[in-house]
């Protein structure tokens, strides 16, 4: 039975375990294998030897560092014209944009009621004045009775009390006269108070300018005893006016009185207007979260081309640099790649043998920090150290270090293809 079964299994070939792989092919995947690795690692081309760069060149040229800021257009002198009387509005003389001269009548008020206190108060007046008068010949009337009752006295004719009664009668005389000057100023006085009353029923321009606003209309009713309400707006002499902008906290180091601006408004759009700061205000101001401060910037306006409320966006003139050597920001803040094996972080393991990791491109520091440039000399990137001065915002200036005019600065890699 035992031999009958080997037969079977030497006929079937189930008893012998040979290789299930030819030995052969074992062999040629490991030359392969070796093959793969000695071409990515010794004879593959240096690609960091390919890399093509994009370059501009440095120049040299003038340079202007600016703080930008916005702000709104303003006359130099805005005056707002009340009344100080309650009345209804008779007659309304300007309107929109008319030209005012100090003193020229604006408007008037009804002035009827006025008219007649001013009346009553000069009668009040008049008989103020007739009593002193009176009360004149009274104090000369009992004076004289007072002297010859002083005489007679003194001659024995009359007693002593006939002469303290004359006495006393003048003394009484002379309080009604100072009684009646007082009364009499009293009345001149409301009288005053009066007229000037009725002067300011006339409403007059304070000042020379143009009427911006006009709110008032004949027949309106002035209420100033509850607020004083606003008639006209006059803005002063609009040939020279104000520039308000809001200047950051970051910005207000640099900025000094007395720099110069261009500033460019919505409704001439691509033209510039010249102006100067005159004065920047101490005092901070915060509009959601962010700190900054207003500064006054003079404009010629003699065009009157300009108007009050245009917004308009400024840029302050700090710094002017005459023939710098400027170099693009950009050229500070690039740095050429950096290949897999000089940062150690190459593949491992057989997979990593086989296909190591390419070269990265990687930029190192930043425009804030890094001092140097990338220079493209004979095919070959250098660093340069450098010492930045101003920027503008696209070129900065170079102050110290190993560049010259016509170099090719690096700004980039150059796009494949």
């Amino acid at each position: 039975m035992g031999d009958r079964r080997e037969d079977v299994e030497k006929t079937l070939g189930l008893g012998r375990h040979g290789p299930l792989v030819p030995r052969w092919v074992t062999v040629t995947a490991v030359l392969a294998v070796i093959g793969a690795v000695l071409w990515f690692a010794v004879l593959r081309p240096d690609s960091a030897a390919d890399i093509a760069y994009r370059t501009e060149t440095a120049a040299r040229g003038d340079l202007s560092v600016t703080v930008s800021a916005t702000g709104t257009i303003e006359p130099t002198n805005l005056v707002e014209v009340s009344s100080e009387l309650s009345g209804t509005l008779e007659d309304v003389t300007v309107d929109y944009n008319d030209s005012v001269t100090v003193g020229e009548v604006m408007a008037r008020l009804d002035t009827t009621k006025l008219e007649a206190q001013l009346a009553v108060q000069e009668a009040a007046l008049i008989a103020a004045e007739a009593r002193v008068e009176q009360a004149q010949v009274t104090f000369r009337e009992t004076f004289e009775t007072f002297e010859r009752q002083r005489k007679l006295n003194e001659s024995g004719v009359i007693s002593g009390m006939s002469a303290d009664a004359a006495q006393a009668a003048l003394e009484r005389a002379e309080a009604a006269l100072q009684i009646a000057d007082a009364e009499r100023a009293l009345a001149q006085a409301q009288l005053d108070l009066q007229r000037a009353d009725l002067e300011k029923a006339t409403i007059t321009a304070p000042i020379d300018g143009v009427v911006l606003q006009r709110n008032a209309d004949p027949g309106q009713i002035v209420a100033a005893a509850l607020s004083a309400p606003v008639l006209f707006t006059i803005a002063e002499n609009l040939s020279k006016m104000e520039l308000h902008v809001d200047i950051d906290e970051a910005d207000i180091g640099v900025v000094e009185v007395g720099d110069t601006a261009r500033f460019t408004v919505d409704a001439y759009d691509g033209e510039s207007f010249p102006a100067r700061i005159a004065l920047i205000r101490y005092a901070a101001q915060t509009v959601e979260g962010v700190v900054s401060y207003k500064a006054i910037l003079e404009i010629d306006n003699s065009d009157r081309r300009l108007r009050p409320g245009m917004t308009a966006t400024a840029d302050i003139i700090v710094a002017e640099l005459d023939d710098a050597l400027l170099v693009p920001n950009a050229a500070l803040r690039f740095a050429p790649p950096q290949s897999a094996q000089d940062d150690g972080q190459s593949g491992s393991g057989l997979l990593g043998l086989i296909m190591p990791d390419q070269p990265q491109p990687e930029l190192r520091g930043d425009a804030a920090e890094q001092n140097h440039v990338w220079v493209l000399r004979d095919g070959a990137a250098v660093q340069v150290p450098v010492t930045a001065g101003r920027s503008d915002g696209r070129r900065t200036a170079i102050l110290e270090g190993d560049l010259s005019e016509g170099d090719q600065v690096i700004v980039d890699l150059a796009a494949e293809g």
